[in-house]
């Protein structure tokens, strides 16, 4: 049995990663759309290696009789096309953060609340969240089950493809401009980002965090925990693909570093590579592409009782947007995926779930 899927936003960097992760995991579909503004329509995209989609627009498209709308236009096009699709029949798993903290629409990481996957019923959509919450809270989950956590301090270092596209060519742009001495002029960010780095992501709040710091606080509530109190500090790098996190972690409850990485390993989604000496670590350039989320750099925290400190990444693309969006659909309707194994080139593959003392 196959599937009527829409993708909304697929000329963006999320749409077209959607897209190559349907093909990639042999996702049931009967018929695939490819959906976009107005300005885009007649645009071509890839899916898969060999099929060709012509963008239509969104602007009066009818969802009626499509199983899956898999979003990720911008907040604004989600506040007003997804309850469109939604009361149309068509499940709305959206990518932006427009739905998350709506009380009755599930916010969803399938390796950590799954079973909450059933409460879309209320408005027939389902909220994907914030790609920086998505690979940090795949790490807490496993020693918040075993310790309870009670406080998170994480600093983050997000790469320019969480912006877009734009964003992406603005880095590309700067960087060339300074070896031919060009004037730089910002545009999509606030200050150069070429050799730089930028602590400010999204908007400022009345309190000093700026919205991606919040988002990170309040979605780590909403998926697990209301009580675990979160401190964000997000900052943009000048790399195109691939966020990285720093987290230090206090728990309630004691636990050993061998029990840490056990856990840590054994979590669905989570490599752990820990070897300290060179390289024995993963960084952004290495999880491009890929996957999971690496842990590496696990320690005890000797400042506080009960805390630990970790470095973790993941391609924010994938598992940050499009992978958890695919995966969210695959829960929904009980499908087993078709997984390609492209590790075996890389040389992470040859640490997979390894640590030391």
């Amino acid at each position: 049995m196959g599937y009527k899927v829409a993708v909304v936003g697929a000329t963006g960097n999320v749409g077209r990663e959607i897209l190559q992760t349907l093909s990639e995991r042999a996702f049931p579909i009967d018929e695939i759309v490819a959906l976009a503004s107005q300005r885009s329509s007649g645009r071509e995209v890839s899916f898969g290696e060999k099929d060709i989609l012509k963008i239509k627009p969104l602007e009066g498209f009818d969802f009626r009789g499509f199983d899956i709308g898999l979003f990720s236009p911008g907040s604004k096009v989600s506040a007003k096309y997804a309850p469109k699709a939604a009361k149309a029949g068509c499940v709305v798993i959206d990518n932006t953060s427009e739905f998350r903290m709506d009380p009755d629409v599930p916010l969803i990481i399938p390796e950590v609340n799954a079973d909450a996957i059933k409460l879309h019923s209320k408005k027939n959509i389902i909220a994907n969240p914030n790609c920086s919450t998505i690979q940090m809270v795949m790490a807490l989950k496993p020693l918040h089950d075993a310790a309870k956590i009670k406080r998170v301090v994480v600093s983050t270092y997000q790469s320019v493809s969480g912006a877009g596209k734009v964003a992406m060519d603005e880095l590309f742009n700067q960087t060339r401009g300074i070896f031919v001495n060009d004037q730089i002029n910002p545009k999509n960010f606030t200050k150069q980002i070429a050799f730089n780095v930028i602590p400010h992501i999204d908007a400022f709040m009345d309190g000093g965090d700026t919205k991606e710091e919040w988002k990170m606080r309040v979605e780590t509530n909403k998926i697990l925990d209301p009580d675990i109190k979160v401190n964000a500090t997000c900052v943009r790098v000048p790399v195109f693909v691939g966020h990285a996190e720093s987290v230090n972690v206090e728990l309630f409850n004691e636990l050993s570093l061998e029990q840490v990485r056990g856990l840590l390993r054994a979590m669905p989604g989570v490599t752990v590579i820990d070897h300290r000496k060179d390289e024995g670590y993963v960084t952004p350039a290495e999880c491009s592409g890929d996957d999971m989320v690496y842990v590496s750099r696990i320690r005890k925290d000797s400042s506080i009782k009960h805390g630990f400190s970790f470095w973790c990444v993941s391609d924010n693309l994938r598992k940050g947007a499009a992978l958890n969006a695919v995966q969210i659909a695959e829960h929904l309707f009980g499908v087993q995926p078709i997984e390609t194994d492209d590790s075996a080139d890389n040389f992470l593959s040859m640490s997979v779930k390894t640590s030391v003392k």
